[in-house]
């Protein structure tokens, strides 16, 4: 009965979402029609036609501008995404992915190197849109109670982003990543390589046709990163496999719930300006608002 409920939500809503998506939402290699003027062989009279043609590329071949994401600039303005950043070593001071996400109109609200205390978190939550966690090493900053706070907010349909790396920069990720979608993540690979579109499952590349990869043809895989372990509940559907043919990303969608899972958290901060990780951060955050079960009114010009 609650399935049937949520299906109902969501299909009410997804007409809605729309608001929010560019039209080419979900389309890697977005296309544009133009107009051209071409001289009939046979009357030599002047005649046009519509053309489809491949849009402007960037230098790592991702398409060009903003209209290529998956949301509209602004669409989540006012809206805010919660970061528990506890690792901040090498200068990652969040500056790069909080400006990117200010386009779409998201707020960031930052914790560093340690939690609130769960009451805190959960007033928090209350006034956010998604939470993002960003592992450190070795020991554990979050608490039973805090994952206790966490899970709420996730029941409730609310996005949460997992982030790790590298072994040990795992430590919350795992003990997160278990408690809500039965996955953890180990090991320590050398990455630091740019993945294309994956042409056969469980090989290098990124997913295809999917709201989080869209515009993207071209994605950084992360400096140092760490291996998604398979689940024997299979909650999770690959996103990113790496270079390594090691699966990096993967995200969570079932019964109005979203989460991803990421165990390369350098490229939030490491070679920003390589191939397509603005874009990604964007697509991820809009994605995780879920505005197809929690429409978001856009803001009149």
């Amino acid at each position: 009965m609650r399935e049937k409920l949520v299906a109902v939500m969501l299909a009410c809503a997804s007409a809605q979402a729309s608001a929010q998506y560019n039209p080419s939402a979900a389309v890697n290699a977005p296309k544009e029609r133009v107009v051209e003027r071409y001289k009939d062989d046979k009357t030599g009279e002047e005649r046009t036609r519509t053309i489809e043609r491949e849009v402007a590329k960037d230098q790592w071949g991702n398409a060009t501008g903003n209209k290529y994401d998956l949301a509209v600039d602004g669409a989540f303005d006012g809206q805010t995404v919660a970061v528990l950043h506890f690792y901040t070593g090498e200068g990652f001071d969040f500056s790069l992915p909080k400006a990117a996400l200010k386009e779409k109109g998201f707020n960031v609200v930052r914790w560093l190197n340690n939690p609130p205390t769960p009451k805190e978190l959960a007033s928090s939550l209350k006034k956010s849109n998604q939470l993002w966690v960003i592992s450190d090493c070795f020991s554990r900053h979050l608490t039973d109670e805090h994952v206790a706070e966490i899970k709420k907010f996730f029941d409730a349909g609310h996005g949460v982003y997992i982030w790790g790396d590298n072994e040990p920069y795992y430590a919350d990720a795992n003990y997160l990543g278990e408690a809500l979608l039965g996955a953890t993540m180990k090991g320590d690979l050398r990455g630091d390589q740019v993945v294309t579109l994956m042409k056969e499952p469980g090989k290098h590349g990124l997913l295809r046709k999917h709201l989080l990869t869209t515009g993207l043809e071209f994605l950084y895989e992360g400096i140092t990163i760490a291996t998604i372990q398979p689940s024997p509940t299979q909650m999770l559907s690959p996103l990113l496999y790496g270079s390594a043919d090691n699966l990096v990303a993967a995200f969570y969608d079932k019964d109005g719930r979203r989460a991803i899972f990421d165990g390369g958290f350098t490229r939030l901060y490491n070679k920003w300006d390589t191939a397509g990780t603005a874009r990604y951060v964007k697509n991820a955050a809009a994605w995780l608002a879920n505005a197809e079960r929690f429409p978001v009114k856009l803001a009149t010009p």
